[in-house]
């Protein structure tokens, strides 16, 4: 069923094709037809950042920027979806065309530049939550903040979802806001974390509640910045660390007639690009900060690897769009062979 329908959808325009198949998964939702595309994976539940999750795979941010659809999305068995990345202010994001399908290579090249309806209007989606996994909310800065001001986007955001949140993302990896990945880096970084987390330790105390918060990285980085990022976060005291978000690199896909477009490249190219960088991760946070994994998990395999790298958690996006449902029981499979190895 999901192949015949990809095959429909990828006759379109991606960013079109994109659209469409949302709002048809939220129709099919509503007419309770969901279990009619997919079946659920196999009850694997863990415990990762203080919360308990069904199963270990989630939905990365960037598929539900608005928080639209993640009722349905969570229907389809992923243990938490990510929604985002959302902004203070609601922005267009980059010009069309901004999104490319690399078929042949299993992948995508995306340059839309956080383009979401804002802060608020997200909230108000997040009010109408029926899905009972966990839920993460991705945050991020405008594009025209000036990146000495980032923090206080950051904070705005972290603020507004604080209370409907079971995780919260900062975003300081997307290649398709300009200086957003400086934040990576040195001083910024500290400077940026430490803010985020006095945020979170006063929310904490309002809310009577504690919000982990994850920072998403890129893969694009040498081993000793790698060592410093992780030195960081470790210092700032965050709950985990996703890696990767996209590649600005084009290993993989050098015979795609959409190799030079700009922008960040997803998908089964990346795969061994982001395991090496989680594992070179968890060389220096150990056990002490979990990893969420993500980039190229096509297969059970591809699955395993992550996992013995030192992720704790994985979430799909680009090759769940090439794959569909099936994908994510691949995954949990995968997650419960390998605990079974241990």
């Amino acid at each position: 069923m999901y192949a015949l329908i990809r095959s429909l959808l990828f006759r379109l325009d991606p960013e079109y094709s994109h659209e469409l198949s949302l709002d048809m998964l939220g129709a099919a939702n509503r007419l309770n037809l969901l279990s009619a595309f997919s079946k659920q994976p196999a009850s694997a539940p863990v415990e990762v950042m203080g919360l308990r999750f069904p199963n270990p795979v989630g939905l990365a941010a960037g598929l539900d920027k608005n928080g639209d659809y993640f009722n349905a999305l969570g229907q389809l068995g992923f243990g938490f979806v990510e929604i985002g990345t959302v902004t203070p202010l609601a922005q267009p994001g980059n010009d069309k065309p901004r999104l490319f399908r690399l078929a042949e290579q299993e992948a995508i090249i995306n340059r839309m530049g956080f383009n979401n309806k804002g802060v608020d209007y997200l909230v108000e989606q997040v009010k109408k939550r029926s899905f009972d996994g966990v839920l993460g909310i991705n945050i991020g800065k405008n594009k025209h903040t000036p990146e000495q001001d980032a923090l206080s986007d950051y904070r705005i955001g972290l603020e507004k979802v604080y209370s409907l949140a079971d995780y919260v993302t900062i975003n300081i990896s997307s290649p398709n806001t300009p200086g957003l990945r400086d934040l990576q880096f040195g001083d910024n970084l500290k400077r940026l974390l430490e803010g985020v987390k006095e945020s979170q330790l006063s929310l904490a105390d309002e809310h009577g509640r504690h919000v982990p918060i994850a920072v998403k990285i890129a893969p694009d980085m040498s081993d000793q910045e790698i060592v410093d990022v992780a030195t960081t976060i470790k210092n700032a005291g965050m709950e985990a660390v996703i890696a990767t978000n996209t590649t600005v690199a084009r290993e993989g896909v050098e015979a795609s007639p959409h190799r030079d477009e700009m922008g960040g490249l997803s998908g089964s190219p990346l795969s061994d690009k982001s395991t090496a960088v989680i594992a070179k991760l968890y060389a220096e946070l150990g056990e002490e900060i979990p990893i969420i994994g993500v980039g190229g998990i096509n297969s059970a395999e591809a699955a395993i690897a992550k996992l013995a790298a030192g992720a704790k958690l994985l979430q799909i996006y680009s090759n769940f769009i090439y794959q569909g449902p099936q994908l994510i029981c691949d995954a949990v499979a995968a997650y419960q062979t390998f605990q079974a190895r241990q």
